[in-house]
């Protein structure tokens, strides 16, 4: 049977772009790629599709290097019982200016995500002054609809420019080249892929008082365990509760990690394992077309 990935949509997003590079760095059969994702119109959408059955796996952001943490996805992963983080893709964001003005100087609009729109404001306002910006609920949108009019261009992706046929008109016009975006993978079921291992977990304390967080952290500085990110999130019960998202190196079923886990479970109000994955150091090429 034919592994179908749900991805935040439209095609020529960034999401559709990590999850057509999830095809090939996990050597999935059955289809060509494209022909393996399902777009969803909102990241809960994106998880109902693994959840009914009409995906076999999901791409959600997670964070990126510049914004942060995408805390939807943050949340919608901890209310799932069913799911788990079978792995996680880091792309390059590098935005591009699309369209099929001749000349920066035909340029009247330029349209793109607030946050592309935010990331190259260095750039448009050295080459763009006084050319009107406009926000959209994405850079696929963006690039669509520069492909309808000439006198708009669009902050996209090369991957974009290349579904939509869009002449790159200048590349990397971010203000930070080192911009990157992290994405989980979420499944059902687990999919076996050669390490090393990173782990996600939430944590809650015991109590919210004086190093109630240092009681949960210290076993995996004793251990030498890497914590690779730590991010916290209101508990939603109250002003000052919070839990706390944690990655580290390591597999949770497998020594040291595990037997760290296990002594955790006394010493928190709540443990959940969010999964165990093969790490993307951003080794990874963004995807062509």
């Amino acid at each position: 049977m034919m592994q179908t990935i749900a991805y935040l949509g439209p095609r020529g997003t960034f999401s559709h772009e990590a999850a057509a590079g999830w095809v090939r760095r996990a050597g999935l059969a059955g289809g060509t790629g494209e022909d393996m994702l399902l777009a969803g119109p909102g990241l809960p959408e994106v998880l109902v599709a693994v959840r009914t059955g009409q995906a076999s796996m999901a791409v959600l952001p997670v964070e990126n290097s510049i914004e942060g943490a995408v805390n939807l996805t943050m949340d919608l992963v901890l209310e799932e019982d069913g799911l788990q983080v079978i792995g996680e893709m880091v792309l390059p964001v590098r935005h591009c200016l699309l369209g099929q003005a001749g000349s920066l100087a035909a340029i009247r609009e330029v349209w793109s995500h607030p946050q592309a729109l935010a990331q190259c404001r260095r750039y448009l306002a050295a080459h763009l002054p006084g050319v009107k910006l406009k926000a959209v609920a994405s850079t696929a949108d963006a690039a669509r609809e520069a492909c309808q009019r000439p006198e708009l261009a669009a902050i996209g992706s090369a991957f974009a420019a290349g579904l939509y046929h869009l002449p790159v008109l200048a590349g990397d016009i971010q203000d930070y080249q080192d911009n990157k975006t992290r994405f989980w993978i979420l499944s059902q079921e687990a999919f076996p892929l050669p390490g090393p291992y990173k782990t996600s977990l939430v944590v809650a304390a015991m109590a919210n008082r004086p190093g109630s967080l240092y009681t949960i952290l210290k076993d995996f500085a004793a251990a030498g365990i890497n914590l690779t990110r730590i991010e916290s999130r209101p508990a939603k019960i109250g002003l000052g509760e919070y839990l706390f998202f944690i990655d580290c190196e390591g597999h949770a079923g497998e020594t040291p990690l595990r037997e760290v886990l296990a002594g955790l479970q006394g010493k928190t109000a709540l443990l959940k394992i969010l999964g165990s994955y093969p790490q993307d150091r951003g080794e990874s090429n963004c995807c062509q077309t």
